[in-house]
């Protein structure tokens, strides 16, 4: 009989959202973990069986640290960004491409979810350019550098014609974060941000990074202090008085963008808590934090779901 009431008590979630679109981003490190991954690619398949329309968007950093490691190539990241030399994306076309994107397919498959494999180049889908030098300051010295992140892109624009072929034909579009330039040559994003602008450009209703923390901490050391709701604008205070710090940074920098693009509801969550993915979207309560545009958080309140 309980298992009936919990049905039940996801009885209007399934109502608001059927048909909706929901962009649900996957961290490498997930992926890394055969069981992880089964665990959530049953949550998609429970999610997707009910008429909701997914984009799914996987990263895939841990296993192209490990492979350079492997191959001699040491890895360097600036606040959270890999930098991508030649070598380095010889060795993250591999990984994104093909390794990872055919795990999340077949373990998909297994669950009865029709999928399709991308990445940003098909379709024209993530136009991009190559990112120019930028200058950064150091949040401790104060020292101004200038970093060249190499063969990384900047989104100019998202074309969502192929994603919305997929989805009114009932497929899933599964993305790695690639694309090119329209002069040959191929560049690495940051997952976050190609799931953050698909999300915006497809007019999603909700965006949901799954990574390796329960959301939103006030204090990292307590995992107590977990913020289940808060506005973009207290995300943003959060990262400018240090309590969001690493790279946990552009993971919540992309969930404002999303938010401030239109996006009803963004979620981060831990994917490697069980069935964290139904949780969060199907209770009151959640299992990770929730951010909302202010005028949606009062909505909320009043028990909008």
């Amino acid at each position: 009989m309980k298992d009936v009431g919990i049905l039940k008590q996801a009885l209007p979630y399934i109502r608001k959202y059927k048909g909706r679109v929901f962009v649900v981003k996957l961290g490498g490190e997930l992926v890394a973990e055969p069981e992880v991954l089964d665990d959530i690619a049953q949550d998609l398949s429970l999610i997707y069986l009910i008429g909701i329309k997914l984009v799914v968007v996987h990263g895939g950093g841990p296993q192209a640290t490990e492979l350079s490691k492997r191959l001699g190539v040491v890895p360097k990241f600036v606040e959270g960004r890999r930098v991508t030399d030649e070598e380095s994306l010889e060795i993250v076309k591999m990984v994104l491409a093909g390794k990872i994107n055919h795990e999340i397919l077949t373990i998909l498959r297994k669950h009865g979810v029709r999928s399709v494999g991308l990445s940003g180049i098909d379709g024209d889908v993530v136009i991009a350019e190559r990112r120019s030098p930028v200058e950064l300051i150091d949040r401790e010295s104060g020292e101004k550098n200038s970093i060249d992140y190499g063969h990384v892109g900047d989104i100019k624009k998202i074309n969502p014609d192929l994603l919305n072929v997929l989805l009114e034909n009932g497929y899933v579009p599964v993305i790695s974060s690639l694309a090119d330039d329209g002069r040959g040559n191929i560049l690495n994003i940051n997952a976050d941000t190609v799931a953050s602008h698909i999300a915006v450009a497809m007019g999603a209703y909700k965006y949901i990074t799954m990574t390796n923390v329960s959301g939103v901490l006030r204090d990292i050391n307590d995992p107590e202090s977990r913020i289940s709701y808060m506005s973009d604008n207290e995300a943003e205070e959060l990262i400018n008085n240090g309590t969001i710090k690493g790279g946990m940074i552009p993971k919540i920098k992309e969930c404002i963008y999303a938010v401030r693009g239109g996006v009803k509801r963004v979620h981060i969550l831990n994917g490697f808590e069980k069935n964290s993915l139904l949780v969060e979207v199907f209770t009151r309560g959640g299992q990770g934090t929730m951010i909302l545009g202010i005028n949606e958080i009062e909505e909320y309140r009043k028990g909008d779901l």
